[in-house]
């Protein structure tokens, strides 16, 4: 827990250096530049999608008397914007990991590793194709995950679970192995996701906490969250980049001492037979 707590102080510290703040404009301009695109076409004909789907099922219906004996039958008439916005969302925080993976997380591994852990050899046991393939993998869970999960977003204190939860194991599984591209081998990194599983799926844990505030900052106002939608997109994808960047950095701080540790540990035998 220590570990936890000096490598989460340290991303802090990190998180307000001028160099850390500058990454998350790129990532943040790609994104929002990509998804202006994407709304601009599809989002009325998903809406028109949707609406069809819900005509041609009396999903209305059903929809109408769940909300009203939940005491929230005035969000009837939304129902089909927020199911076409709570839809976009996931594919959001793709684009936003994705960005940060190729714009961010190389910077912040050389911001970290040549500050505190210069001493670390390079064993480069990742690559951008292993990191692709894992984020995808684990993406392609995280959506069907989220999915099953839409309902309780009528139920907040359900939705904030299901997203810490979520979170936390996206993170684990995606941001470790980017954390560790550079310095670890394969062997190595294993050895760390093996040794260092629950730790790392707190700071997953806690950082889904803080990834699930743009999700739930859609649920404020229901009318006004569809009113204002391309609005509360931008600022969703500028605090996922935010969180991304923290979560990245206390990762790696994280991951690396880890990895120092690791090292020391196995050099140890080494030097008492020497």
């Amino acid at each position: 827990m220590k570990a936890v707590l000096r490598s989460y102080g340290r991303a802090a510290l990190s998180q307000l250096h001028g160099r850390m703040l500058l990454l998350s404009v790129l990532p943040f301009i790609l994104s929002v530049l990509l998804w202006a695109l994407i709304l601009w076409q599809a989002l009325q004909p998903t809406i028109d999608y949707l609406q069809a789907l819900f005509v041609e099922h009396a999903w209305f219906h059903a929809s109408g008397v769940w909300l009203s004996s939940l005491g929230l039958g005035m969000l009837k008439t939304l129902v089909v914007p927020l199911a076409a916005m709570f839809l976009f969302l996931p594919l959001m925080i793709l684009t936003a990991l994705i960005f940060i993976g190729l714009a961010a997380m190389p910077a912040v591994v050389k911001h970290v590793g040549g500050r505190h852990y210069s001493q670390l050899e390079k064993r480069r046991g990742g690559s951008l194709l292993g990191s692709l393939g894992t984020a995808a993998v684990a993406f392609a869970v995280f959506v069907l995950a989220w999915c099953v999960c839409l309902p309780l977003y009528f139920f907040p204190p359900a939705a904030l679970l299901a997203q810490m939860l979520l979170w936390g194991w996206l993170t684990y599984r995606v941001v470790v192995y980017d954390a560790l591209a550079q310095h670890a081998s394969v062997d190595e990194r294993r050895a760390i996701l093996r040794l260092h599983r629950w730790p790392l799926l707190a700071i997953g844990v806690v950082s889904g906490a803080a990834g699930s505030v743009p999700g739930l900052l859609w649920l404020g106002g229901s009318a006004l969250s569809v009113v204002f939608f391309p609005f509360l997109a931008a600022l969703s994808i500028w605090l996922y980049v935010l969180i991304f960047i923290f979560t990245g950095l206390w990762f790696t701080y994280y991951s690396l001492d880890a990895l120092r540790r690791l090292r020391a540990a196995e050099a140890a035998p080494v030097a008492a037979e020497g």
